[in-house]
């Protein structure tokens, strides 16, 4: 197989990469672990991101909160007195994840912070939860707690950046067209309809411009790159004043593992003919999780999916959806599906394979990258085998090969004098196999990862 680097057609400017702290980071209280998991998530050490997605919790009420994972909800800085329908600050609240984000920030890598809310706080919601409506894809927010909505995700915006903190971003609704609610609940989330979410989306506007905040709005975070994200996406464009602080327009790449079709439709239909607008990936995991967080088919699958959204489908940043989730455990096995695990009390806690396959990305693809169109598309049926290159600020190409199939010879078309080629398998991780003068046949083992790093 020949690979024409020589005539490689640059497109995207990237943004960089990240991941989120739900739910993590307020069950992580032993600092010792919470400085060793920003070590190997913000720093050059590790995966060298530089977005992270902190979210607004909603907050929840004991005696009417029907999410019964701790890990699932979130405490909201905001108190209410049920009685007398009082409403206060405590800042206090939320006091770890505050901590693990104020870490991630001191490590000088962030330059990316985006808050976000899954769902209003619940005493503006009409069932008092944060879990959605009682029945399916209904909006759990009455019309007239719109505009608290919007204050108090903007009060809350507001502190952090009195605090110093470099808030870039607000994403204020989340997936709004899944279900959320119904009779069996697990997280927070709110449903919206179009006319909904463009009406909230206008309130933030004209209240971001009238506060004159330093910030820009992000989302709508749509839950899949097609369907409603077409009417989302033009609902808000069509809107001036919307625009004018909607600074990405971010997408989640569910439902779409083995659709590369997917991924080259969105970007005929929304990145090339809106050039000027930021399109992110903010958001994804293995969804149906069917690879344990031993098998190094969750690095393939993890690593094919960055490269696709970036090369395919045209995004500017990948994000993942959460750095740790709980384990669980099934048949003897940890299905979790983030980057680590962990106990609830993060008494234990582990790396899993599919680390490995953001680390051949992120670590040496840096933010200012240029994503490359090399010709080489895959399609659903022969998708078990993806090229992905792109230019680094400093003019070096680096290359990754993610190779779910058999043993493969590629040869690089290209006028290099260096070349390092570093090899993850289901044995070795992040092994620099190869330093020296460079070479145009590279080899590609059955179920690896390969980053070739090629200098002039």
């Amino acid at each position: 197989m020949k690979i024409n680097l020589k005539n490689a057609k640059k497109m995207q400017t990237l943004e960089g990469w990240g991941t989120s702290a739900c739910w993590w980071a307020q069950a992580c209280t032993n600092e010792k672990t919470q400085d060793e998991l920003i070590r190997l998530l913000y720093t050059e050490e590790g995966l060298d991101l530089n977005i992270y997605r902190y979210n607004i919790g909603a907050g929840f009420d004991e005696n009417n909160c029907r999410v019964s994972n701790p890990w699932r909800r979130c405490d909201s800085f905001m108190t209410f007195e049920l009685e007398r329908e009082l409403r206060s600050w405590d800042f206090t609240r939320d006091k770890t994840a505050v901590e693990v984000m104020k870490k991630a920030l001191e490590t000088g890598n962030v330059d990316t912070l985006i808050l976000f809310c899954n769902s209003p706080h619940y005493s503006f919601t009409s069932t008092g939860q944060a879990s959605g409506g009682l029945i399916y894809h209904t909006c759990n927010l009455p019309k007239m707690n719109y505009k608290k909505f919007v204050d108090y995700a903007l009060d809350v915006t507001q502190h952090f950046l009195d605090e110093g903190l470099p808030v870039d971003y607000l994403s204020p609704i989340n997936e709004p067209q899944w279900k959320w609610g119904g009779p069996n609940v697990w997280q927070e989330g709110c449903h919206y309809e179009v006319e909904e979410l463009y009406e909230i989306y206008s309130l933030f506007a004209k209240e971001i411009i009238r506060r004159k905040m330093p910030i820009k709005l992000y989302g709508p975070e749509s839950g899949e790159y097609l369907k409603d994200t077409k009417v989302y996406f033009e609902k808000l464009y069509n809107d001036k004043e919307i625009m004018s602080v909607l600074g990405v327009f971010a997408v989640h790449s569910y439902h779409a593992d083995h659709s590369p079709e997917t991924r080259y439709e969105f970007k005929r239909e929304f990145v090339d003919k809106y050039p000027e607008i930021r399109f992110d990936q903010s958001e994804w995991c293995e969804l149906p999780n069917k690879s344990h967080t031993r098998n190094f088919k969750g690095a393939l699958i993890t690593a094919r999916i960055i490269g696709q959204d970036l090369i395919y489908a045209g995004c500017r940043s990948w994000t993942s959806w959460v750095a740790v989730n709980q384990y669980a455990m099934k048949d003897g096995e940890d299905y979790s599906d983030a980057m680590f695990s962990a106990n609830d009390d993060f008494t234990k806690w582990s790396r899993n394979a599919r680390y490995y396959g953001y680390a051949h990305f992120s670590r040496y693809i840096p933010k200012g990258s240029v994503a490359l169109d090399i010709n080489y598309y895959v399609s659903e049926k022969e998708n078990d085998f993806n090229i992905f290159a792109f230019e680094t600020g400093d003019g070096r190409t680096v290359v990754v090969i993610v190779n779910e199939g058999e043993e493969r010879s590629v040869t690089l078309d290209a006028d290099y004098s260096k070349a390092v080629i570093i090899e993850s398998d289901k044995d070795e991780k992040l092994n620099e196999i190869y330093s020296g003068d460079f070479k145009s046949e590279i080899l590609s083992k059955p179920d690896s990862l390969l980053t070739v790093i090629l200098d002039k």
